[in-house]
Parts: structure tokens; sequence; C-alpha cells
């Protein structure tokens, strides 16, 4: 079993307007992330900071919200929320920052598939299209303890450079891997590819 883990915590400052609530495609960013790692991955975690009280009722009823006390702290700080509540019979994780909404659900099955047939010595499985790496990135269990033990100044990459010759690559046909929305050009942008 693959948990999913929406990172949805940031102030959005940038944008102006929290990023979760933003639509794509008829649907809010958060909304459609449940639904795409839904479809795949069990149970969804979303982790909620900044403008929770604004976020929480639009939150897809399938999804388990948890909250990151602290949000200031950074993604890392959201990361590791989520994997304090990851249960107990998950084999491992795949998880997504809320501004990536465009991954199709497709990606995150094709994914899965390489998680459950990968080497044992495998720790990530990561998205790639063309060279570039992408979103989602899925997790084995045992690496949880290696993010959750990483100081507050640090970011959850170093886990995973760290882990490069334990991580399989997947080709996918997927350019919603690389979506960041952290403005509104970089919206503006997005919305125009979804036309």
């Amino acid at each position: 079993m693959i948990a999913g883990i929406i990172l949805a915590a940031g102030a959005s400052s940038r944008m102006g307007t929290p990023k979760a609530l933003l639509d794509y495609r008829g649907e809010t960013f958060v909304g459609r992330l449940v639904r795409v790692l839904g479809e795949t991955c069990k149970p969804v975690i979303v982790v909620l900071g900044y403008n929770a009280e604004a976020i929480r009722p639009r939150v897809p009823e399938a999804a388990h919200i948890v909250i990151n006390p602290d949000p200031g702290r950074g993604q890392l700080s959201s990361l590791q929320t989520a994997l304090a509540a990851l249960p107990d019979d998950a084999d491992g994780f795949a998880f997504i920052p809320v501004d990536s909404p465009a991954v199709e659900a497709d990606t995150v099955a094709k994914l899965a598939r390489a998680f459950d047939h990968r080497d044992p010595s495998t720790l990530f499985v990561i998205p790639r299209q063309a060279g570039r790496r992408g979103h989602p990135v899925i997790a084995a269990r045992s690496v949880a303890a290696g993010f959750l033990t990483l100081p507050p100044t640090a970011e959850a990459r170093e886990v995973v450079h760290a882990n490069v010759d334990r991580t399989e690559y997947v080709d996918v046909d997927d350019s919603g891997i690389f979506t960041d929305v952290d403005d509104p050009e970089a919206y503006r942008r997005l919305k125009e590819r979804a036309v």
C-alpha cells in the first residue's frame, strides 16, 4: 500500500491567494490532487497550515487532513507532519506539493507499478520526461525515518540526493510532472495550457 501526501501548508504569499483553492480544469488544485492520487494511493493525507480554515472545507472527504503546527518552517516540516501520521501498513508514500496540480492519474499509477515491482534495494521511484525529473516522488517506508530526523534547516531533496544510486526513474509522457505554480504568471501559463 502506498499513501499519498499533498503538501498544502504554505502561505501562498507570491500568489496572493491560497494555491490549494485555485481552479484547474474545473477542480481546485487540492481537490484534483486528492482525486488523482486517490485512484492509486490509500490513504491520501493533505497537510494544511496557513489558510487551513479556508481550505479545510474544500478538501474532499476522502482525504485525511493533518495540520502543520508551524508551517513557517517550510515544506520539509509539512512532509514530516504527514509522515508522523503515516499508517502502519503503508509500504511507501508518494508526495507532491499542492502547486503541482497537472500530473495525470496514469502517471501516478505507472509510478506505483514500478514501485511495486522494484528491486528491494530501490528506495525512490521518480518520474522523468526528456531527462528532467518531476513530481510526485514515491519513497519506500524505510526512508521515512531519514526525513523525520532532518533538522529544520534541511530540505527533503537532501535525502533523495543521498540515495541517487537507489532510485529508479520512470519515463512518462506527462509534462504535468514539472508544473510548479508559484505566482500569478505561472498560473496564467498553466491555464493557457489547459485550454
